[in-house]
């Protein structure tokens, strides 16, 4: 059972991420920079929640009940995380030479985090019984 912090943390890498594919998507659209701009400080977002959202996850890891669900949570985690720091190298870069592969590797980003959101919110029932 996740921990409401943890949920929340984890809840929160979803919008960051999902915003950073949107204004991906409004840059090759429109070739504004700003939305360059933005999709970089949603990725740092991102990082940041999915990062400690991580930590919790893999100490969790070790008390967990079933441990293959959460190892591949964790791992999930672990690959949003990395691709998403990969994702923000490429941002940092000029904002025509972040496009196609920022708008790629954002998809990929918020495919996993959705993914593993689910798995980790997998546990829950209606009314907050087990």
């Amino acid at each position: 059972m996740l921990h409401p912090v943890h949920a929340a943390l984890l809840a929160g890498t979803i919008p960051l991420f999902l915003g950073t594919t949107l204004s991906d998507f409004a840059y090759a659209s429109s070739y504004q920079v700003q939305w360059a701009n933005f999709s970089s400080w949603l990725i740092v977002g991102g990082l940041l929640f999915g990062g400690l959202a991580l930590l919790w996850a893999v100490i969790d890891l070790f008390r967990a009940e079933r441990r293959v669900r959460s190892l591949v949570y964790v791992l999930l985690l672990l690959v949003a995380w990395i691709l998403g720091l990969v994702n923000a190298f490429i941002h940092a870069r000029d904002a025509w030479a972040s496009m196609p592969t920022g708008l790629v590797l954002s998809v990929i980003v918020t495919v996993l985090v959705v993914v593993a959101t689910g798995l980790g919110f997998a546990g829950f029932r209606a009314g907050g019984a087990k």
